[in-house]
């Protein structure tokens, strides 16, 4: 009795190869969900962040530019040292925390300001007008009204923001801040006193 071969054992490779095939479409499907899931879930960040956070992140970012632009202008004009150190100071640390506000503001999908408002624009305007002497009094006086502000927005925020990523940023920044306020204060009672 001779046996004729089995149809259906064919069927069963066919079977396999259609399931991994639907397996990895299905993969493939999960992925691309996935990765659109995290742009928009950075979308849903920024619109779930309390206007009081958005609004720091905005004027901390655009502070922070004009530290360094400030800071830049320091360094070309001022006629003492301890000013032009100050304002090289002013550079190097608030790049630094720009840099990291980037992330936090990046992360959460906001998009940061890229150049000054209307007000820190005059500040500038005015500054560039000045040289010497005159420029040194001008830069420390706006720079120990500037970090007082700051001191006191950023201490508010590490305290009662209600993003835990954003509350982090201020209050990591904060010490840093308090160091240039003690700096600034410094600086500009010797420029006074003529040293």
């Amino acid at each position: 009795m001779s046996h004729s071969p089995n149809p259906r054992v064919p069927i069963l490779p066919v079977c396999i190869g259609i399931a991994l095939l639907v397996a990895t479409g299905a993969a493939a499907a999960q992925t691309t969900g996935n990765a659109t899931t995290g742009s928009t879930s950075s979308m849903q960040s920024a619109a779930k962040m309390s206007s009081a956070d958005k609004a720091f992140v905005e004027k901390a970012a655009i502070g922070g530019l004009a530290e360094v632009q400030m800071g830049k202008l320091a360094q070309q004009k001022a006629a003492s040292e301890q000013v032009k150190q100050f304002g090289t100071r002013m550079v190097d640390d608030h790049s630094k925390a720009n840099d990291e506000l980037k992330q936090v503001a990046s992360s959460k999908g906001i998009t940061l300001p890229t150049d000054l408002d209307a007000k820190h624009k005059g500040k500038m305007a005015k500054l560039e007008k000045l040289s010497g002497a005159q420029f040194d009094r001008a830069y420390m006086d706006d720079m120990v009204a500037d970090h007082k502000e700051d001191v006191s927005e950023f201490q508010k925020q590490a305290k009662s923001g209600s993003d835990a990523d954003v509350k982090g940023f201020a209050s990591k920044t904060l010490p840093t801040l308090q160091e240039h306020l003690t700096m600034a204060e410094s600086t500009d009672k010797a420029v006074k006193a003529g040293k």
